[in-house]
């Protein structure tokens, strides 16, 4: 603060949202090393993505193949994929969730 002023330093504004600027990237970035698993069908289709939401690796059981029935097939893939997005939602807000919580703190901006 700037002594009768009441105005907050600005310096130091400056360095905490730097700090953050680059606690963000690095949650950013162990967000896209993460890898987070979903799954369908008790197992038969495991969806892997990154905490970042790049899907990586897609598994299935040859039990789940049916060429009479595709339709079943792709509905696993889909709820597989959906549940690997669902954890990696969870892992981006306890990453980021912080971070973002911070910026609501720093004195003088109106977030």
């Amino acid at each position: 603060m700037i002594p009768g002023g009441g105005q907050p330093d600005m310096q130091q504004l400056l360095l905490q949202a730097q700090k953050m600027q680059q606690d963000l990237a690095r949650a950013q970035d162990e967000l896209a090393r993460t890898e987070v698993e979903g799954q369908a069908g008790g197992g038969l289709v495991k969806a892997t993505i990154t905490g970042s939401g790049e899907l990586r690796g897609l598994v299935i059981d040859p039990k789940a193949v049916d060429p009479e029935d595709t339709e079943t097939l792709a509905d696993l893939i889909v709820a597989a994929v959906h549940a690997a997005n669902e954890n990696a939602q969870q892992l981006q807000q306890a990453k980021l969730g912080p971070l973002a919580q911070g910026l609501g703190g720093m004195p003088g901006l109106g977030f």
